[in-house]
């Protein structure tokens, strides 16, 4: 099992979120795809204290009080067929300057109304228009070889 968050943070000055272009790690299952920013958890790290370390550690930002916005299950994914529980945070706040040399692949802002249109994960569509609705949501994402075949998604 592996516990991992995801965090898009929002420019709401210029209505962009940064994403994360996966083009530069060897063997990256999300190679050529586009994610918001996040990682593995750390011993004993909370999800808030994990999505705020992976920010600073790929981005050089500092988020400021980010929003718990849902938690997606995705069992049996990829090759290692290992269950993900993934904490999806949004933060509108930051501080910092943002790295020119993400060890994970290249940042850049992008038009928050075009993120379905960049290539995605297909399980990213259904949760991203999530963001900023109030409430949270639980979801369950199924994938065989890179495609969705089910899923399960409940709004609080």
């Amino acid at each position: 099992m592996k516990l991992m968050t995801l965090c898009y943070i929002q420019d709401l000055n210029t209505n962009k979120t940064l994403m994360l272009h996966r083009v530069k790690k060897e063997n990256d299952i999300h190679e050529g795809k586009w994610n918001g920013v996040g990682g593995k958890f750390e011993a004993g790290e909370s999800p808030e204290d994990c999505v705020i370390r992976e920010v600073k550690e790929e981005t050089g930002l500092n988020i400021i009080s980010p929003s718990l916005k849902g938690i997606i299950t995705f069992p049996k994914f990829g090759k290692q067929n290992e269950d993900y529980y993934v904490f999806v945070f949004t933060a509108k706040e930051f501080t910092g300057e943002l790295i020119d040399d993400c060890p994970e692949g290249n940042l850049e802002w992008v038009d928050s109304d075009k993120l379905l249109d960049l290539n995605l994960w297909d399980g990213d569509k259904y949760f991203i228009p999530l963001l900023n609705k109030l409430g949270m949501f639980s979801a369950k994402i199924y994938y065989e070889n890179d495609v969705v075949v089910e899923k399960e998604i409940i709004e609080y």
